[in-house]
């Protein structure tokens, strides 16, 4: 995801490196399907009270999300990581691809 090649906001791409963000979640709070998150304050206020509502919530936080991304607020934007974030880099997919393969 932090690939150059990554479509993924620069918001995204610098809150999957921030060493500050220590914990994931399962949650339902951006989409309303369960997934795997980084911890934020969106995470925090609606975590506990989120439904099972998909595709409907991840319409009604599209907005929030989206405006979040584009100001660079970290605490607003849904933050996917699963267990090996912290092994993600900054290089071009080729040199991901060729480290992965062993080569």
């Amino acid at each position: 995801m932090r690939s150059e090649e990554s479509g993924a906001s620069a918001t995204y791409k610098a809150a999957l490196a921030d060493p500050a963000r220590t914990g994931t979640v399962m949650t339902t709070a951006f989409s309303g399907r369960p997934a795997r998150a980084l911890r934020n304050e969106f995470v925090e206020r609606f975590h506990a009270v989120a439904p099972l509502g998909y595709p409907a919530l991840h319409h009604l936080t599209s907005p929030i999300r989206k405006a979040a991304a584009a100001a660079g607020d970290q605490e607003n934007i849904n933050i996917w990581a699963g267990a090996g974030y912290r092994d993600a880099s900054n290089e071009s997919a080729s040199v991901i691809l060729r480290r992965l393969g062993g080569r």
